[in-house]
């Protein structure tokens, strides 16, 4: 018989082991280009540094500034690989 409590550890274990995983498909610089986030962002992080972090741990947390009618504003955005591309969520810092 399975116990309730032996389904959340198996659970949890399996939610853990895929937070960080490297990409089944690797990042180019041209994937990450194709989003246009440094045409629309100012970063820090040169393009290969964003894709070698990419490529290891599947996803990439940058602190950037977006300019809005000449007002600077300070954002962090989270860059995802998974299967179907890049995936970029923009948060508020």
């Amino acid at each position: 018989m399975i116990r309730p409590r032996n389904v959340i550890v198996l659970f949890l274990a399996t939610l853990c082991v895929a937070c960080s995983l490297a990409p089944e498909m690797p990042v180019t610089r041209e994937m990450l280009m194709k989003t246009r986030i440094y045409s629309q962002y100012v970063i820090e992080e040169s393009p290969e540094e964003v894709v070698d972090a990419l490529n290891k741990d599947g996803e990439a947390i940058l602190a950037v500034k977006r300019t809005i009618r000449g007002k600077d504003f300070p954002m962090h955005l989270k860059l995802l690989a998974t299967s179907e591309g890049l995936e970029v969520l923009e948060y508020d810092r």
